[in-house]
């Protein structure tokens, strides 16, 4: 019988918020052989490889693989963090014998997460906004 290790979802949220962009929270839970977890993964040397391609491009052009590899990141670590107990035990423990309880962290985690998504965000639109219509006038 094939008897996976027990996922724990507090660090699962951990991982989504502070190194979600790089997939780490992809490869803890679904394994090294995840797709989007190497997607994540990609979009590091993806931003530097379009920084050689064109040095003098706005910031947020060569590093957009990065960008919206946060973005999606953000809003993986709710899908984690909001998931009922119930649910994540039935999704990734299904033959553990305790249950999980998540308490006061992930709560925490996703209001830290809240900030650092909308602020991300609406600097990438505020930026994109500069870019297109001022032609990056403002920086």
């Amino acid at each position: 019988m094939d008897h996976s290790p027990h996922k724990n979802k507090t660090y699962a949220t951990l991982l989504a918020l502070l190194l979600g962009m790089f997939g780490v929270h992809r490869f803890y839970l679904h394994g090294i052989a995840d797709r989007w977890g190497w997607l994540h993964a990609a979009s590091l040397p993806a931003s530097i490889i379009l920084m050689t391609l064109r040095p003098g491009s706005p910031l947020l052009w060569y590093s957009a693989p990065l960008v919206l590899s946060m973005l999606v990141a953000s809003i993986e670590t709710f899908v984690i963090g909001l998931m009922p107990d119930e649910k994540w035990d039935e999704r990734y423990n299904p033959e553990a014998e305790a249950s999980t309880d998540t308490r006061w962290p992930v709560p925490f985690m996703m209001v830290l997460n809240l900030f650092y998504g909308t602020t991300l965000l609406l600097t990438v639109i505020a930026r994109a906004f500069d870019l297109w219509l001022t032609g990056g006038a403002y920086g």
